[in-house]
């Protein structure tokens, strides 16, 4: 059976997970939310800017980690569990309002002409639309309880660990 890691070894790799991916979701997110902002989209500039923060507390709470505050612990596990639910709710939200109507008005005469040179028609086109959609926004609610599940839960396995490195604070 292999050993644990020393607590201080396991309090960086935990600061070095945290600082990396909470500024990483930061400056995607904040610049996703500058493109929705320019583009017209309120919705999606307002959950770039929700995700932003999220990331903006998990950095945060590496930060105090690093000043050996273990309240960090506590950050690290919430910003996970907020970008868990702000991307699984945006999700749902965008799979219910999936309106074929809307995206049949999208079909471009060109578009039209591309796929009848396919020998494919804008009905049987439609069915496989609907599936990409619900596809990959699916996917991306899969991808994110993996990811942010799995990462709260790596940060919360962990606190104990963390806590004795920082001297049990």
């Amino acid at each position: 059976m292999k050993t644990p890691p020393p607590p201080a070894d396991t309090l960086r790799r935990v600061i070095k997970i945290a600082r990396l991916d909470g500024l990483s979701v930061l400056i995607v997110s904040g610049l996703c939310a500058l493109v929705a902002i320019a583009l017209g989209d309120l919705i999606s500039s307002i959950v770039g800017l929700l995700v932003a923060a999220a990331g903006w507390s998990e950095w945060h709470g590496a930060k105090l980690l690093r000043r050996g505050d273990a309240g960090g612990l506590t950050w690290l596990v919430r910003s996970q569990l907020s970008l868990l639910s702000i991307i699984l709710l945006y999700a749902v939200t965008r799979m219910a309002s999936y309106d074929p109507e809307y995206v049949r008005s999208l079909i471009t005469p060109d578009m039209n002409q591309m796929f009848q040179s396919a020998g494919l028609s804008v009905q049987e086109v439609m069915p496989m639309v609907r599936t990409t959609f619900y596809a990959g926004y699916g996917t991306l609610a899969l991808v994110t309880l993996v990811y942010q599940g799995g990462l709260a839960l790596y940060y919360r396995l962990r606190a104990e660990t963390v806590r004795a490195a920082l001297g049990g604070t």
